[in-house]
């Protein structure tokens, strides 16, 4: 690991302000000691124009790099340490399936406003982006579904139907104003009626990871540590929700186990590699575990060793390339949402 290490630490320092490490807060503490800036989406989306560095290195799965691809200025350069770090709930979404659902949708005149979840590919950003649509994280649901209410009759939501349920209950919509689209057979099975009736049109999809998290294993946690506190990731299943004590995006849950009263016993539901690093940050002040050990391959696809070979061959090394007419449309879905975040 010391070889690894300078192998990362040498590059860096000859490259100095040409270069910005960024990293999900889901990266291994192995990657995590070697970044500049360390966050959830939000506070990695909003801290990549504010860079001046040539070199933007994203630890993080790809539609990561590809939104910091869309928001860099002229001249800056992103790199992922391992480009085939995917997501399976973007893969949930491919954008010529939500353009139909869209068109059809929209066909008879009404206004349906596209909302995706920033797990999602830059296309898809785009077609949000052509829709007068926008982006949202997990930090700023609440925020940006209202924001998309605002603007004409309904919302698509996608992909994820738990954060769009949880966050539907944050806001108080009815369960009669929700609908939860059916996209088989390439869209043609919508029920178009029913969702002329409703506000919030939800996409299918979920994360893989989160998914796996139900009210048994907050049940179960309750059991075996009476009094504990828990927080959950709003990926989780509403039920799921419902029966923690809070839920918020990765950074909302290190501050609640920041904030959790020393001595107290603390669960998390999300992927494992945060919570373990919170129990490590806090052990002897306050125990933290994980509702259930849940890994994201994807996510630990970026190792030491991938971003020393990256680091070592950066200047011949080729970025994140998103097509100009695609990063538009992606940049002004962007774009909106920051805007909105800001004036919230």
């Amino acid at each position: 690991m010391n070889d690894i290490h300078s192998r990362i630490e040498a590059p860096r320092a000859a490259l100095g302000g040409r270069l910005a490490i960024l990293g999900h807060h889901y990266q291994s503490d192995e990657v995590i000691a070697h970044v500049d800036f360390r966050g959830d989406s939000l506070e990695l989306s909003r801290r990549v124009p504010q860079l001046s560095a040539e070199h933007i290195v994203f630890c993080g799965v790809f539609f990561m790099a590809e939104s910091a691809a869309v928001l860099a200025r002229k001249g800056q350069r992103v790199h992922i340490p391992a480009p085939e770090a995917g997501c399976t709930m973007s893969n949930m979404a491919p954008a010529p399936l939500l353009t139909a659902v869209l068109e059809a949708l929209s066909r008879g005149g009404r206004r349906v406003t596209p909302l995706t979840y920033v797990n999602s590919s830059a296309e898809v950003k785009a077609v949000c982006g052509r829709f007068g649509g926008s982006v949202c994280t997990s930090a700023n649901a609440k925020t940006m579904l209202a924001w998309a209410l605002d603007q004409g009759e309904a919302v698509l939501f996608l992909p994820d139907k738990n954060l769009a349920a949880n966050t539907a209950d944050a806001l108080g919509l009815p369960r009669d104003e929700r609908h939860v689209l059916d996209i088989r057979a390439l869209g043609n099975r919508l029920d178009l009626a029913a969702a002329s009736r409703a506000r919030l049109l939800v996409w299918p999809g979920c994360c893989s990871i989160h998914h796996r998290l139900r009210a048994r294993d907050v049940a179960e946690a309750r059991a075996a540590h009476p009094g504990c506190l828990m927080a959950v990731h709003p990926e989780c299943p509403d039920e799921t929700v419902r029966a923690a004590d809070a839920a918020g995006s990765t950074s909302f849950l290190i501050d609640f186990t920041a904030k959790a009263p020393a001595g107290s016993t603390v669960v998390i539901g999300t992927e494992e590699a945060l919570v373990h690093r919170l129990a490590k940050q806090y052990a002897g002040e306050k125990t933290v575990l994980p509702l259930k050990d849940v890994r994201c391959g994807n996510m630990a696809k970026t190792t030491p060793e991938r971003l020393a070979a990256l680091l070592e061959t950066l200047d011949r090394a080729g970025p994140v390339r998103v097509a100009p007419e695609i990063a538009e449309s992606a940049n002004l879905a962007l774009r909106r949402m920051l805007d909105a975040c800001a004036r919230a």
